[in-house]
């Protein structure tokens, strides 16, 4: 949507810079300015400026520069009216309203109203975890080396046994059967009535970029199958169009996008440090998703399991990524199976070292080509030159699929 100038100008005048800045990086007052550090490159000493006459900020040290509608777009990865209407809801300005056909305000309000329904499932349980009923899994958690600001950071709730818990919580609050039927956290079934979805799993809300709550996963704390339960596609939640954790993971301000196969790896990654963590939603990676990667990263690591379902995942994926003009490297995480697993006995620092060694996803595709083929036979030798070939000949002829990486040790015919 385009906003008239007149009610831009009003957004830029009633948000001061140093106020907003202020919110997302640390500025200290010197002569008339203030100074931090970069927020949009790695420094030490600080090079960024604010100016409170000026209303506009720079950087000395990469460049960066603007106004405050800038500073937002540029940090939290919004486009412009995004940015302008996070900034018009910070001051209290409201916002010439879309024009939408009566069809299209119908899909909004549901949406709407979905959301709301799903802030109160979070809440609740987010409070469940919190109380007497939620100590196993909390120790479950504990037990997994999940720290509390972990748990807060990332919202994990957990649903206890009960039947309708959750709905009769709903419905209190006053929300309707037409609405929690479509919400996708609740069974309906005419002998046994309504039934919630989740019982007995520790929860992990899926959030949105914007941090708004549109499914929910559960995991199992035991050896219940199936391990993990997703809420089914709604209105508002397209697995193959949200990755989770990429609310936190688009203002981490890394060079790159770390992959992963499910939630924890996600969760464990973050808290050890590695912030741009990201995962698909129970599906396979999807261009929808390498499209959204694509907005805020040039270069993904991919960083599934090490056994042959996460060998598969991860030739599955790197097309996609070449697709969406993404750069792809693989990391490996031998002698285990997951990031969480690796991070734990191993360490951060060797998970780091791990991705500075990451493999280029063409020579890991021909890498896993070459167990196809006995090069110890003629015949097999040829086969894999002539697959090595063909997929050369594949190779695109821009930036994001040039060969940039050294290679592993390939076995030459």
């Amino acid at each position: 949507m385009r906003y008239p100038e007149d009610v831009v100008e009003e957004v830029r005048a009633r948000n001061d810079i140093v106020d907003v800045i202020s919110s997302y990086v640390h500025l200290q007052k010197k002569g008339s300015n203030y100074f931090g550090l970069c927020p949009f490159h790695n420094e030490k000493s600080p090079s960024f400026s604010v100016s409170p006459q000026k209303q506009i900020y720079y950087c000395f040290g990469c460049g960066a520069g603007g106004n405050v509608i800038s500073f937002i777009q540029n940090y939290e990865n919004y486009t412009f009216p995004e940015a302008v209407k996070l900034l018009a809801e910070r001051a209290g300005i409201t916002l010439p309203e879309v024009t939408y056909s009566e069809e299209a305000r119908k899909r909004e309000d549901l949406k709407t109203e979905l959301l709301k329904v799903n802030k109160e499932a979070g809440k609740f349980y987010y409070y469940q975890l919190r109380n007497e009923s939620g100590k196993t899994a909390m120790q479950y958690l504990k037990n997994r080396g999940l720290e509390d600001e972990t748990i807060r950071k990332f919202g994990l709730g957990f649903a206890r046994t009960g039947q309708d818990l959750l709905y009769r919580y709903l419905k209190d609050q006053g929300f309707r059967d037409e609405l929690l039927k479509i919400c996708g956290i609740f069974t309906y079934d005419e002998k046994r009535g309504v039934t919630d979805k989740f019982w007995s799993r520790v929860i992990f809300p899926i959030m949105d970029v914007n941090h708004r709550i549109i499914g929910f996963g559960g995991r199992t704390m035991g050896e219940a199958k199936p391990k993990y339960l997703n809420s089914p596609e709604t209105p508002v939640f397209d697995k193959g169009r949200n990755l989770y954790g990429l609310n936190h993971a688009r203002t981490s301000r890394k060079k790159n996008m770390i992959l992963c196969e499910g939630y924890m790896d996600v969760i464990a990654m973050h808290q050890a440090g590695f912030t741009q963590a990201v995962a698909s939603l129970g599906t396979a990676f999807t261009s929808g998703q390498a499209n959204l990667l694509k907005r805020y990263t040039e270069e993904v690591l991919l960083t599934y399991d090490s056994d042959e379902a996460g060998i598969k995942a991860a030739l599955r994926a790197i097309p996609i990524l070449k697709e969406a003009g993404l750069t792809g490297r693989v990391i490996d995480l031998k002698p285990y199976k997951d990031p969480d697993e690796f991070i734990k006995n191993l360490g951060a620092e060797e998970f780091e070292k791990r991705i500075e060694n990451a493999e280029n996803s063409f020579f890991y595709e021909i890498r896993m080509l070459e167990r196809d083929y006995d090069l110890k036979d003629p015949q097999g030798k040829t086969g894999f030159a002539e697959a090595t070939a063909k997929k050369i000949l594949r190779l695109k002829s821009r930036s994001s699929g040039t060969i940039t990486s050294k290679p592993s040790r390939i076995n030459t015919v």
